[in-house]
């Protein structure tokens, strides 16, 4: 397939937010009982871009974060993690960069977002002309970037102009309810993405609501896969399903013992397109993804968390496999 032909070249522009995660320390403790927290890089997109680049890619972050001291944190972490940042634009006045407060435990789990006059959503269709499609191999975007305007409507110019430059577009559906105005715009607006889409990723709830019943995810997911996509159906702890018109292939998962939930589809993804650039076939690529996944959610953390290629094979030399599927 053509998308697998421009992972293989592990050049990713990655369109989303970048935010700042602060999580109650220690581990198990609840938020409003924290004494300490501590504070990293945090953002489905910049967390992607951290994965890709700790496994050996290349990526470029593409959004805004605001004038002050949060946007200027999550700057330095995106340099001091590998990631290009010269297409992040700072922007002035009200606009804030999203501010994501968690805790490392599963019962009563919380997360806590800020994003009232998110500075993601001031990305241009000027942003967009800003960027050099010729230096990357594909586009990568999460769902959060269609939830506003301008944000949208510059992302899907930036689809224009990738396909333009031959770039296939990945997309991470990625529903956050919260950001949108209403379930019916995020779904009209989230099936225009997937329909100008190469390789879709999102879980069975996902799906379900883009297909308008949670029991119809599946066959979404086919009659994308049907009109020529790939598509990875993911399904929590039953594994996942990666579908082409041609076949379905039916993965596991790693089990492990998780300290949070959050951070595993933004580990998934990057470890999954990491394993093609590395020249893993498409079922081991998205074992090692789902190998990510697990890493991620047993430490504290989402971008610090993200493993090196060296931490992904320690990990699988030393877990027993993933579960039948």
């Amino acid at each position: 397939m053509k998308v697998l032909d421009a992972i293989r070249k592990g050049d990713f522009a990655v369109f989303g937010r970048a935010g700042m995660d602060v999580f109650a320390d220690p581990v198990g403790v609840k938020s409003e009982d924290a004494k300490a927290f501590r504070a990293d890089l945090g953002g489905s997109s910049a967390n992607i871009c951290v994965g890709l680049t700790k496994l050996g890619c290349t990526s470029a972050l593409v959004t805004s974060v605001s004038d002050d001291a949060v946007g200027r944190f999550c700057m330095n972490r995106l340099r001091d993690y590998g990631v290009d940042t010269r297409y992040v634009r700072t922007v002035g006045g009200e606009a804030r960069t999203s501010l994501a407060v968690y805790e490392s435990r599963l019962e009563d789990f919380q997360n806590v977002i800020y994003r009232n006059g998110a500075a993601d959503f001031q990305v241009t269709a000027k942003d967009m002309d800003a960027v050099d499609y010729t230096r990357f191999s594909a586009l990568i975007t999460a769902g959060t970037v269609f939830a506003a305007e301008p944000s949208r409507s510059a992302t899907f110019h930036a689809f224009e102009q990738g396909r333009a430059a031959g770039l296939p577009v990945i997309f991470d559906i990625d529903y956050r309810p919260y950001s949108w105005p209403s379930a019916d715009v995020a779904a009209q607006v989230l099936s225009r993405a997937g329909d100008e889409s190469d390789l879709i990723v999102g879980n069975d709830e996902e799906f379900g609501f883009m297909a308008g019943g949670l029991d119809k995810g599946l066959d979404k997911a086919r009659e994308l896969a049907a009109k020529g996509k790939l598509v990875i159906y993911k399904m929590g702890h039953q594994g996942a399903i990666t579908l082409t018109a041609q076949q379905e292939i039916r993965t596991g998962i790693f089990p492990v013992t998780a300290v949070k939930p959050n951070g595993a589809g933004d580990s998934f993804m990057a470890g999954m397109l990491a394993s093609v650039a590395a020249g893993h076939d498409l079922r081991s690529a998205v074992l090692r993804g789902s190998a990510c996944a697990s890493i991620v959610v047993s430490q504290p953390g989402c971008a610090g968390a993200m493993p090196t290629t060296a931490e992904l094979e320690t990990f699988l030399d030393s877990h027993p496999g993933a579960t039948d599927c």
